[in-house]
């Protein structure tokens, strides 16, 4: 009678390690991905704690502050809501700079989006050289708000500059523009529009995407050019509009380096193009009054937040977003 003789038996311990081990490795990997996920973000978060978050905590504990730059931040008097009262109610200044930044914003927004809508259409074509074209156009917007493009622009709407010399030919007595109360803004705000190489960029985005198809039909059915224009190419174009308002809102009201250029920094002449950030700057590094410098930009920053609520408030009421069957 043969023996037979059962097989030894795994060790249990053994076992619960190994299964121990690979319970544990997705844990360890997780964590080590996270880790490396907080070490890449390292320098934004150092950069959003040091650059911003941590100077807009001090600028609102200043805004109640008389601090005025040379005080040691140790030695600054508490005046509470005094600021806000004097930017209110006993400043006349503030009021003006207000004043122009919305009359500025107002004009120049609308028209050069209007500018850079009717550039857009003309260079959706496929034809020779439109490439080179969109690359001029958009040149003044890589210029951006730099102070070389500020002070060239001062030069040619001063008496003997560019722009009365072209005047000239025509028989018109130029005038010294910058110089002018009744006209400094109105340079600065021909500046701006003449910058509307972005908003045009993204509107040419926007014309690619509209279908084709919507202004053959429209076609078909008798729709002239003017009509396909608000009845296909406005509508299906809304959210870009919508995009382009709210960006380019923002950056008017946070005009600055020309009209510092222009003024030399002072708001003139006679104050007429005294923007808001100008004002803040004047009132900041120039009177020394950092407390109540930093109440005017956080009441700025709160006016550009309603700014941008209204606008998204009011946006479905005329913004038309198409569905995935792209209706």
């Amino acid at each position: 009678m043969a023996l037979t003789t059962a097989p030894a038996p795994t060790p249990p311990a053994k076992k619960s390690v190994r299964a121990a081990a690979k319970t544990r490795r997705p844990g360890r990997i997780r964590h080590g991905e996270g880790l490396a996920g907080y070490v890449f973000l390292s320098p934004w978060l150092l950069g959003l704690m040091g650059i911003t978050a941590i100077p807009m905590l001090l600028s609102l504990y200043l805004s109640f502050t008389n601090y005025d730059i040379l005080t040691d931040l140790s030695d600054v008097e508490w005046v509470g809501l005094e600021n806000y009262r004097r930017m209110f109610t006993a400043d006349p200044s503030y009021w003006h700079s207000v004043q122009v930044t919305v009359m500025f914003a107002l004009i120049a927004v609308p028209l050069k989006l209007v500018a850079a809508l009717g550039v857009a259409l003309l260079l959706n074509r496929a034809w020779r050289g439109v490439g080179l074209f969109r690359g001029l156009f958009y040149l003044p917007s890589l210029l951006g708000g730099s102070v070389a493009l500020a002070i060239v622009w001062v030069n040619m709407f001063n008496r003997d500059g560019a722009f009365n010399s072209f005047l000239g030919l025509f028989g018109i007595e130029g005038k010294p523009w910058v110089n002018d109360p009744e006209w400094a803004l109105e340079t600065l705000m021909v500046l701006a529009i003449w910058q509307f190489g972005a908003p045009m960029v993204i509107f040419l985005a926007g014309l690619k995407q509209v279908p084709t198809e919507l202004y053959e039909a429209a076609a078909v059915d008798g729709a002239g050019r003017v009509r396909q224009f608000f009845r296909i190419t406005l509508p299906m174009l809304s959210p870009v509009i919508f995009f382009n308002l709210v960006l380019e809102t923002i950056n008017g009201f946070q005009g600055f380096t020309a009209a510092f250029v222009l003024s030399n920094g002072t708001g003139g002449p006679v104050d007429s193009t005294l923007m808001y950030t100008l004002n803040l700057y004047i009132t900041g590094f120039t009177e020394l009054e950092m407390g109540y410098a930093s109440a005017m930009a956080w009441v700025f920053l709160v006016a550009i937040a309603l700014v941008t609520a209204v606008f998204f408030s009011t946006g479905r009421f005329w913004v038309h977003y198409s569905d995935g069957d792209g209706h």
